[in-house]
């Protein structure tokens, strides 16, 4: 899952564990195809509180992370972010494992959010 042919993440940072630790946290994970249904990333959604935390993995050097506020319509394409991260896995990981998971109260808790899925259905992911 690289798109150079190097090892490029960082030393000691197992990105296998820290996806395991992002499921322990409750993240869960889709995996958004082409019309071919080809899996072109793997993005992992944690809707908690007030927010929603996003990490879409492209490659092992190209990583996204982002915490939006739990009413953002589109958690592919935000509007509005309330952090965000981009760079190697090993870098981004560590950064999202490291955000605080602090309550906000706001008008609204989020109970899920929409996903995009195969053939232009939209899954339901619930909050836990």
């Amino acid at each position: 899952m690289s798109s150079a042919d190097t090892d490029i993440a960082e030393p000691g940072f197992d990105i296998e564990h820290g996806l395991q630790q992002l499921i322990a946290r409750g993240y869960q994970f889709v995996h958004p195809t082409n019309e071919r249904g080809e899996v072109q990333a793997v993005v992992g959604v944690r809707v908690h509180d007030d927010v929603v935390d996003v990490v879409r993995l492209n490659a092992e050097d190209d990583v996204e992370a982002t915490r939006l506020p739990g009413g953002e319509e589109n958690i592919f394409e935000p509007v509005t972010w309330l952090w965000r991260s981009r760079g190697e896995a090993g870098e981004v990981l560590d950064e999202v494992l490291s955000l605080p998971d602090e309550h906000h109260p706001a008008d609204t808790t989020a109970n899920g959010c929409w996903v995009p899925g195969r053939g232009g259905r939209s899954k339901w992911l619930a909050a836990r």
